[in-house]
């Protein structure tokens, strides 16, 4: 009876991986850009210690100016027949702009929606009422334990505050309004933050969180330089948790929605830790416009192989840059590396069994097309065959 209950899961898994396959081939296929970052600045007001883009408080690359952002904008409603795509607007910390209210209503009048990641630091009450009346749908902040764990990972004594009053001005907004703003918790989790997950999550609840997503930090950047990467002991204790907290309710009832996040294939932990397969969609759905032009993936994917052209085209060095490349059109003509991953399969990738499903792990674990990924999450959790 037990290897007959084993053969019928063996049988449903295979098949939910079969289907999943069928239906990220034609997702690439088709390759509809429906969601666009934009890095508006690489300044920041904070020295994380796993920042993956190395911000400053003085960044030598100048701020993208907002019109120029607009005229992508233009491109993209004139040529993308995905009308009710997702803006994110990024860092560095975007809150150092005085402009993101006149950029959120520009991109309500072409039919998009729009959010920010934040750090929390500069959002007061009235900041945050500004960003709403222009249209700013969703947010995301950045919480990593309590004050001790979060000061360490963020070095400035007054985050841990900052950000517990922008998770409040969130929280109340959304329980008068619903899902007029949609906003969730991102915790980066490291050596020192690992234990108090559990405490953390019943915080969390008490505050009102409802959606919270759990990251565990890839060395890239400032990240790379810091030894702050998981043990297979300690990943493999952070995924326990997340399914633990999947089915969770606290002694009053309540819950909170927790994901791992969209890095790596994890194996036996597909739809256990998160809502979906493992699927790196840059350059398949996602795309990004960075701080100095560079047309690409994700932001966390910043390898120059990766990089497929830039809206200021030669100019892009310039001190007179203008926009004259279309990004619509890099996006229909290139990125043909991003969604034909073959090239990933060499290494401890080239005869992995797991290969059909994963296809070489996130682009960010490649530092380019020739190294061999940066980790592997399978091989974390599961014993290599």
């Amino acid at each position: 009876m037990k290897n007959q209950i084993t053969k019928k899961l063996d049988f449903s898994t295979s098949f939910k991986h079969s289907l999943f396959r069928l239906y990220r081939k034609s997702v690439i296929k088709k390759h509809e850009l429906n969601y666009l970052f934009w890095e508006c600045t690489l300044r920041c007001n904070l020295n994380c210690l796993h920042c993956g883009s190395d911000c400053l408080k003085l960044s030598e690359v100048k701020d993208m100016p907002a019109e120029d952002f607009i005229k992508v904008l233009d491109d993209v409603k004139a040529k993308n027949h995905v009308k009710r795509m997702m803006i994110c607007i990024t860092g560095g910390e975007p809150l150092l702009r005085n402009d993101l209210e006149q950029v959120g209503k520009e991109i309500i009048k072409r039919g998009f929606y729009w959010g920010i990641v934040t750090n929390g630091m500069l959002l007061t009450p009235q900041r945050f009422i500004s960003l709403i009346n222009a249209g700013m749908g969703s947010t995301s902040f950045s919480l990593d334990g309590f004050e001790k764990e979060h000061t360490y990972l963020r070095v400035n004594p007054q985050s841990y505050k900052k950000v517990c009053e922008g998770i409040k001005l969130a929280v109340s907004f959304q329980e008068k309004y619903g899902e007029r703003l949609l906003f969730d918790v991102i915790t980066c989790v490291h050596h020192n933050n690992l234990d108090i997950l559990p405490q953390l999550r019943d915080d969390l609840i008490e505050r009102g969180v409802k959606m919270w997503r759990i990251f565990s930090i890839f060395p890239e950047g400032r990240a790379g330089q810091n030894d702050l990467s998981l043990t297979k002991e300690e990943y493999k204790k952070m995924m326990d948790f997340i399914v633990e907290t999947r089915n969770y309710k606290d002694s009053k009832g309540r819950s909170i929605h927790v994901n791992y996040s969209c890095e790596g294939w994890i194996g036996n932990y597909e739809l256990k830790a998160r809502d979906y397969f493992f699927f790196c969609r840059g350059g398949v759905n996602v795309g990004s416009v960075m701080c100095d032009g560079s047309i690409g993936a994700c932001l966390s994917v910043r390898s120059k192989d990766f990089i497929q052209g830039n809206i200021y085209g030669d100019t892009a060095n310039s001190d007179n840059r203008q926009v004259c490349v279309s990004l619509m059109d890099v996006w229909n003509n290139k990125f043909q590396n991003l969604r034909d991953r073959s090239w990933a399969k060499h290494g401890k990738c080239k005869n992995c069994r797991q290969w059909k499903q994963c296809l070489g792990n996130g682009l960010h674990l490649h530092h380019d097309m020739e190294c061999e990924v940066a980790h592997c999450n399978y091989e974390l959790l599961h014993e290599m065959k």
